[in-house]
């Protein structure tokens, strides 16, 4: 793959991650305008910090990643793979999210 193809998968990419997220947020948050209330909705649900709730979200999505790398039996088509690929980004880019905000808050 040369570099050229390699950014234009990374453009794609990130291209897929900013639909789904601008797409999910009213079914994930509603009304509310704080775009990470449904981890911490979660969290209080379950006694944790919203960082872990977030955290035991994401592993559904690598749990499958994993089944899908280490399959010998079965094939995925390209559909699959952007999916569970483009979830799991996006919750590295919410738990990053959830991260600037508490680290935003302790500093104040």
């Amino acid at each position: 793959m040369t570099q050229e193809e390699f950014n234009d998968v990374f453009e794609t990419q990130m291209k897929k991650c900013s639909d789904i997220l601008a797409h999910k947020q009213k079914e994930y948050t509603g009304d509310n305008t704080d775009r990470l209330s449904a981890f911490k909705m979660a969290a209080a649900l379950q006694n944790c910090n919203p960082k872990a709730a977030l955290a035991g979200m994401m592993s559904k999505h690598v749990v499958s990643i994993y089944d899908m790398c280490y399959s010998n039996l079965l094939y995925f088509e390209l559909e699959q793979w952007d999916e569970k690929i483009t979830d799991s980004i996006n919750y590295l880019i919410l738990l990053k999210a959830l991260i600037e905000e508490e680290h935003a808050y302790e500093s104040h």
